[in-house]
Order: C-alpha cells, then sequence, then structure tokens
C-alpha cells in the first residue's frame, strides 16, 4: 500500500510582495504619486530654512520610493499575463519567487495552514507501508492538492503493481481524479469529504475537538455575528401538490423540471421578486442579500435513474466497507511520520530556496536523505 499526502511549508519569498498584475499596478501608481507630493513638497521649501537631516531624510524617501516604483513597473513589463490556475481563476504572483504558491483571490482558498495563510510550495510524498520509503517526491508551487495526485501516481509507475493499493485523504479527491484513475487501472481508495461523517466510529469526534482559548474574548464577535440563514429544511415543501412555501409566508415558483445535481434528481423554487425584494427576512435568507435578488431552493429526490454510477459512489461504497475502512485506516500511520521526522528531526521548516526547480530538489534531497536513515536502520550500513 502506497499513501500520499502532502505538507505545505512557507518559502524563501515575503507574501507581502504577493498580488495580482491590477494590484501591482494600483501599487505602483500609490508609489509614484507619493514621489510627486515629496517632490511639491521640496518645491515649496526651496525658499525656506530647512534642518539639513530633515531634507537628508525626504531625499533618501524619494529615491527608495522612485526605486520600488520601478521595481514593480519593470517585474510587469517581464510578466504581461496573471498567473492561472487549473481552471482558469486568476492566481496571485509572487515579486521575488513566482512559482510558488500564491494565496488565491479568495482569501479562505490560499495555501491555509493551522498557522494561517503561507507563502510557499506543497511537498508531496508517496510512503509505502511496510519500511516507510518514499517512493515518490515532488514539490509544486499550488494550494491545490487535487491537482497533484494524478502527476505523482504517473511518476509511481515503475513501483505499482496488480497488488497495490494507493491511498490519499480527501484533499486529493475529485471526481476527475478517480476517473483518471480508473482509466490508469491504478487500485485506489481515496477519501471524500464526508466519510467521516459516514463513518459510525467518528460520532464522538466533535469532544476531542480543541477547546477555546479561555482568555479569548468573544463578546464583540457575539454582536457581529451574522443570523443563521434559512436552510432548505425552514421552508414548507408539499410533494403532492408540487408547492413550496417560505418561512415568510410567500409560495415560491417551480424553477425547472427534471434537474440533476451530482446525479440526484432535485425539485427547484425560486421566490418572486416582488415577494422577496421587500422582504423583512433577506439577511437571513439570502447569502449575499446586497447582491442577490431572490431566493432559490432545492430538494433532493434520490439518485436519478437515468444517470449512470460516478466514480464518487463506486469510491464512496467501498470506503464505507468493512475492507476499505481497514485498508484506509494504514494510510495516516504510513505517512504522517514521515513528515514528523522531515520536519521535526531533520528541521525541515522552510525552503530556503527560490524556484520550483531549487526547492523540488531541495524536498528530493531531505526525501532521500529519509530513505538512507531507513536502509541504515534495516541492517544495509553493516
Amino acid at each position: 500500500m502506497f499513501a500520499i499526502d502532502g505538507v505545505k511549508l512557507p518559502s524563501n519569498a515575503s507574501k507581502a510582495r504577493s498580488g495580482t498584475r491590477a494590484e501591482f499596478e494600483r501599487q505602483a501608481g500609490k508609489l509614484e504619486a507619493a514621489v510627486e507630493t515629496l517632490l511639491a513638497r521640496h518645491r515649496d521649501q526651496d525658499d525656506k530654512a530647512v534642518e539639513p537631516d530633515l531634507h537628508a531624510k525626504e531625499t533618501k524617501r524619494i529615491e527608495r520610493l522612485k526605486r520600488d516604483a520601478a521595481q514593480i513597473r519593470e517585474w510587469l513589463t517581464e510578466h504581461p499575463d496573471d498567473r492561472r490556475g487549473s481552471k482558469g481563476s486568476v492566481r496571485k504572483s509572487n515579486r521575488t519567487d513566482n512559482e510558488s504558491a500564491k494565496p488565491a483571490l479568495d482569501p479562505d482558498r490560499g495555501m491555509a495552514t493551522g498557522k494561517g495563510v503561507i507563502q510557499g510550495y506543497t511537498g508531496v510524498a508517496a510512503v509505502d507501508d511496510r519500511d516507510q520509503i518514499i517512493v515518490e517526491a515532488q514539490a509544486h508551487g499550488t494550494w491545490s492538492e487535487q491537482e497533484l495526485l494524478v502527476p505523482v501516481v504517473e511518476a509511481m509507475k515503475p513501483y505499482v503493481t496488480d497488488a497495490s493499493l494507493v491511498t490519499a485523504d480527501a484533499g486529493y479527491h475529485s471526481e476527475a481524479n478517480l476517473e483518471a484513475l480508473a482509466k490508469m487501472k491504478v487500485d485506489a481508495l481515496i477519501a471524500d469529504n464526508g466519510m467521516r461523517s459516514r463513518d459510525e466510529r467518528f460520532a464522538g469526534q466533535h469532544r476531542h475537538k480543541e477547546a477555546p482559548d479561555p482568555l479569548y474574548d468573544k463578546s464583540a464577535n457575539a454582536k457581529t455575528k451574522k443570523p443563521k440563514r434559512y436552510q432548505p429544511e425552514d421552508f414548507d415543501y408539499d410533494p403532492d401538490s408540487g408547492t413550496c412555501t417560505c418561512p415568510a409566508g410567500k409560495k415560491l415558483y417551480g424553477h425547472g423540471s427534471g434537474c440533476v445535481i451530482n446525479g440526484y434528481a432535485v425539485i427547484r423554487f425560486e421566490g418572486a421578486q416582488r415577494d422577496c425584494v421587500p422582504c423583512a427576512l433577506r439577511n437571513q435568507c439570502l447569502r449575499t442579500p446586497e447582491k442577490t435578488k431572490t431566493r432559490q431552493v432545492a430538494f433532493f429526490q434520490g439518485k436519478a435513474t437515468q444517470t449512470l454510477e460516478s466514480h464518487t459512489d463506486k469510491m464512496k461504497r467501498r470506503l464505507d466497507s468493512p475492507e476499505g475502512r481497514a485498508l484506509y485506516g494504514g494510510r495516516f500511520a504510513t505517512v504522517e511520520p514521515v513528515f514528523g521526522n522531515l520536519r521535526h528531526n531533520k528541521r525541515l521548516n522552510r525552503f530556503t530556496l527560490r524556484g520550483r526547480t531549487k526547492v523540488d530538489a531541495q524536498w528530493k534531497l531531505y526525501c532521500l536523505v529519509h530513505n538512507i536513515e531507513k536502509l541504515a536502520h534495516h541492517g544495509y550500513a553493516q
């Protein structure tokens, strides 16, 4: 069994130098405007007595602002296009290491870790469960683990046989990835986001979550806490008459027929503008009431009969089986100790080089040292 996982590490790049081309244009414009303001102040003070030290400081400041603005303009000239993700979304660039992972336009979709959003790389490793030998190691400048599964599995082909099993956590799960593995005829167990919620063994996992900091005052947040939005169960849906009434007592119109979402048949309803726009419950009903005019709600009716079983459904059924749970249970104990060895024992807390080629070499070097240590412990040093 091979377990695939990744660890996010900061790189030798400043997160403050991240942004899109539009953001860099605005930043350069602000610096140039500041230079013009300081120069105008200098001209006004030419006929006045000014302390030499103050005059020298302002001169240095003007030169620094000019230099910073010129560096941004030079970078924009060398990089005429924004960075794009695998799905075409804009990703922030970085002027010190443009191949490192950039926080996305949505702050919640950056390279998020337990310490916040970082500027860095994802080090991916594929580890065997018998000896914890790293059979494949790659470093990528992206926060999306879904993009990394297929390249790692393709690089593992010399080691994967018909009797092999590849495992990965929910970060690597997608219908496209499962379809690609099926075409490659690779036996795999890839968890989905709802796997633990379906496993009765994790029914009491909320009890083990870290307790809140008793010194943290939540009173300020309590005042600004947004009201809970109405969920589909808060709407009065009558399947016999095919009608739906919102919490405000207004009837919704049927919106489309024969709809299928993720392989499930749904019945959709939408409110009328004359009812939703002046409604006093908009803030509780809509996620963005300032942008959205009407509320839409969908009721799932079960699996659509006309659709084929997806790769995700097949994987869920296998993961939920006793055999699948037993096999997948060995993933965590296989790969996580390797990252503990690399980060704690080998002191790999950050990448010290710039550019994906150099960072990838540094990551492979540390993984190689891990493997040499494993071989030594198994008697190959004698």
